[in-house]
């Protein structure tokens, strides 16, 4: 019994090359198995290559956000909290004198941008404005409107014409910007907010609209003296020191420092001559921060034909107030700039 055992044992590789179909059936089954193996892998391989491909554009731009986000960090660049109604708005100050047809479309206009919490309009007329004029701004600030809190439209009433009034300080203001405008120019509302978004980033700054500059003359040898520059000098030769309030924005403290801590003999100047309260208020800002105004470039539309500007020996005045003020401060206080703030999406070239 035993050798009989020992013999089916020892027997298998000398049987090993006679026909077998078991051993045929599981020969076939293991090819196919390593075929179905190999395929698989081979399908596996290929979802994994497309997985990557499609992966690696969105792995990229994950990496390029979070290295946005630490640069940003780095270089001290946040997001802005939400600003008070002070700082998101601005006021409308119109200059306006006997111009009732002009006031009516500055009012009307500017009650339509989207920015304005409030219209206030110096009248230093004799008589208070009429209740029919004080009805049209009324129901005109109603039907332009674009706000759900429609501007506030208020008269400043002055007992006396003076061109000091424009700059009284103002009660019950909500908002740090104040537009100062002249009844007879118009800004479109787009031009108004990018302007005003400029004044947000330098809020201790003029920033207007209608350049000047002060030039050294050059005749004096002895005495240093300055000219005004116009418009055309300022095209020119590209150089400014002043942006007049006929259309600037500035801060509301500066109507209580022209007003309460500019020295007198300034106002009483402006009062005399009535003229050059506008180079005062310049004197006053440039003083004040001992930097330049910055100049905007905008669109204007002129809707009146006169003004202070447009009489005989203007320039010639203008160049006394320069040199009289500079006597009254005891140096020349302003600062010129080559600076212009362009808004770069109204242009296809920088």
């Amino acid at each position: 019994m035993s050798s009989s055992m020992g013999l089916g044992v020892g027997s298998a590789p000398m049987n090993s090359g006679a026909y077998s179909p078991a051993k045929e059936k599981v020969g076939m089954r293991g090819s196919h198995n390593r075929l179905l193996v190999q395929r698989l892998r081979q399908l596996l391989n290929n979802i994994g290559s497309v997985k990557i491909k499609i992966l690696v554009p969105f792995f990229l731009i994950f990496t390029l956000i979070v290295i946005a986000g630490r640069a940003a960090s780095f270089m001290g660049w946040h997001h802005q909290s939400p600003q008070p109604r002070s700082r998101k708005m601005y006021t409308v100050l119109i200059n306006t004198w006997r111009r009732n047809d002009l006031l009516k479309q500055s009012v009307a206009h500017y009650a339509g941008c989207s920015s304005v919490d409030a219209i206030h309009v110096v009248w230093s007329e004799i008589e208070p404005p009429s209740a029919t004029l004080q009805a049209y701004l009324k129901r005109s600030v109603h039907l332009k409107s674009k706000n759900k809190n429609r501007p506030d439209l208020r008269f400043n009433l002055n007992e006396e014409d003076n061109l000091n009034n424009r700059f009284r300080p103002i009660e019950g203001l909500r908002t740090d910007a104040i537009f100062s405008v002249d009844d007879d120019v118009i800004f479109p509302c787009s031009t108004l907010e990018f302007a005003f978004s400029v004044w947000q980033s330098a809020p201790d700054s003029m920033v207007g609209f209608v350049p000047r500059m002060h030039w050294v003359d050059s005749k004096n040898h002895d005495v240093r003296r300055y000219t005004y520059g116009g418009w055309w000098s300022v095209w020119w030769m590209g150089t400014y020191s002043m942006v007049l309030s006929k259309a600037a924005f500035l801060h509301k403290k500066y109507l209580d420092m022209y007003t309460n801590q500019m020295p007198a003999s300034i106002r009483e100047y402006v009062i005399k001559e009535r003229n050059c309260e506008d180079v005062a208020m310049s004197f006053l800002v440039a003083n004040a921060t001992g930097a330049p105004p910055i100049w905007v470039k905008g669109k204007i539309f002129e809707i009146g034909s006169t003004g202070i500007s447009s009489l005989k020996g203007h320039s010639e005045r203008r160049t006394r107030c320069l040199n009289d003020f500079v006597f009254l401060y005891g140096h020349m206080p302003l600062v010129a700039s080559n600076v212009k703030a362009v808004n770069a999406c109204d242009k296809w070239f920088w």
